[in-house]
């Protein structure tokens, strides 16, 4: 028997590959399957089932292309409805992979159909469980995602969600390995630990909701601080329950070099937005006009999630070269499929082309020291509200950048603003968001919070990320 974690961190998400004399289950399968059949074709394994935890909400799974290229069944746990062909199963119902087993735990809380599977070895002895979205390691699952699906509260699915943990997860043993389907920096939970395998037994030990003293202690204090769910949640759960255009497709689509003449058509006619994936240090000094900044060196697609929010938007790529393949296999992995190609040779065939060029006016942390003035200069702040909460410049307002498109209404386009983040690439978002919609009254600092903080501009008292509200 092995298993391997297939860990993604720009998603913060793990998927499973378990192999056992010659068959092999893969769990919580990303979008693009061809590591996958890879990987099997190496080990000479035959891949048997396509386990998924839940629908899942922050990225489209690889379930439906994986099965049809396979024939391997998906299966789910009770109360899954799927719009495809795949097995509910039922609790405790038992599939062979190989000399193993692995055993369905139905633990409902994060979502309805939310399930636990028990990895039990050729002996019989429980090893492992994949516990998708129900416990991580330090936090549990957000129990806010199901309530219109369930028509339950808030409260009533994080009551469920207890009732899982300690009845199906807290009595297995303590040497037990804990996979999660998600680490630290994913949205589907609040106080993820850095790592992402552990054992049950510590997990019982040091994980805050497994040491509530009753129900009503958890409930409140595993919705206690829970930020709102990014707007594509729901846009990501609706395909992976109803399926989707396959990978290649979506592949194809996306790697059509359009000329800068076909490129400008496109945008007009399709009303398409131009997604500009380079460097926000190279993004700033030259760029096509209207095109919106979403750095592929970072936390690429959950950010083009949480911006952009409708999977449907047509969309145009401007990448680094030989970058065309790579982003829009991270696009696809949170839904949005509906790329119409990239500029044939990047931003530098428009900049030959000598079409329109526009900047972002941009300064160094230097030269903001000297433009600052305490109670006068207006200053914007858009890390998240525990970064701000830890340290700021003083009397700096904060606006995450996950919020933008609610804030950015209560821009007043007659005041200047200076803006920034932790290091440049949040800011460069913002900056390229409120700069596509009309807005060029302010100036977006190089260098974010990291570098100012080493100049002399007055800043709060430091507070430690966790001990601060929503860390």
């Amino acid at each position: 028997m092995k298993v391997e974690q297939i860990y993604t961190g720009c998603l913060a998400q793990g998927a499973y590959y378990i192999t056992s004399n010659g068959e092999a289950a893969i769990i919580d399968p990303l979008r693009e399957v061809k590591p996958y059949l890879e990987r099997a074709k190496k080990d000479g394994v035959k891949i048997k089932y396509i386990f998924e935890t839940h629908f899942h909400a922050d990225f489209v799974s690889g379930h439906i292309d994986l099965s049809k290229e396979t024939g391997a069944p998906i299966v789910y746990g009770p109360n899954a409805a799927c719009e495809f062909n795949c097995i509910s199963a039922k609790d405790g119902e038992e599939f062979k992979i190989g000399d193993v087993t692995i055993k369905v735990l139905h633990t409902p809380g994060h979502t309805m159909e939310s399930t636990t599977f028990l990895l039990k070895d050729e002996n019989g002895k429980d090893t492992a469980i994949f516990s998708g979205d129900t416990l991580f390691l330090g936090d549990v699952g957000r129990p806010d995602l199901a309530q219109k699906a369930a028509n339950l509260t808030m409260e009533d699915l994080a009551g469920l969600l207890y009732d899982s943990l300690m009845n199906k997860i807290m009595p297995l043993a303590d040497d037990v390995i804990v996979y999660p389907a998600h680490g630290a920096g994913s949205a589907c939970g609040k106080n993820m630990m850095k790592e992402t395998v552990d054992t049950l037994g510590n997990q019982k030990r040091m994980n805050y909701a497994l040491n509530q003293p009753d129900k009503d202690s958890f409930i409140k204090a595993v919705t206690d601080g829970l930020l709102p769910p990014p707007a594509y949640f729901p846009m990501n759960v609706a395909m992976n329950k109803k399926g989707y255009d396959s990978f290649e497709s979506v592949l194809n689509n996306g790697m059509k070099a359009l000329t800068v003449e076909e490129f400008e058509v496109v945008a007009e006619s399709m009303n398409a937005l131009i997604l500009d994936a380079r460097d926000h240090n190279v993004f700033y000094k030259g760029f096509i006009p209207q095109s919106i900044n979403i750095s592929l060196n970072g936390d690429f697609a959950p950010w083009v999630g949480a911006l952009i929010a409708d999977v449907k938007q047509p969309l145009l790529l401007v990448t680094d070269p030989e970058k065309e393949e790579e982003t829009v296999t991270r696009l696809s992995r949170v839904g949005f499929d509906n790329i119409l190609g990239h500029l044939k040779g990047g931003f530098q065939s428009w900049l030959d082309s000598g079409k329109q060029v526009d900047v972002i006016d941009r300064i160094s942390p230097q030269q903001f020291e000297k433009e600052f003035k305490l109670n006068e200069t207006k200053v914007i702040d858009v890390r998240k509200e525990s970064e701000y909460a830890a340290e700021h410049v003083e009397d700096a307002y904060n606006r995450p950048l996950a919020y933008i498109n609610e804030w950015i209404k209560d821009v007043n386009p007659s005041e200047h603003f200076f803006m920034h983040c932790g290091g440049g690439y949040r800011s460069m978002s913002a900056a390229s968001i409120l700069q596509a919609r009309g807005y060029r009254n302010f100036t977006e600092i190089g260098g974010g919070f990291s570098e100012i903080s080493k100049t002399s501009i007055p800043k709060t008292n430091f507070v430690c990320q966790s001990k601060t509200m929503n860390a």
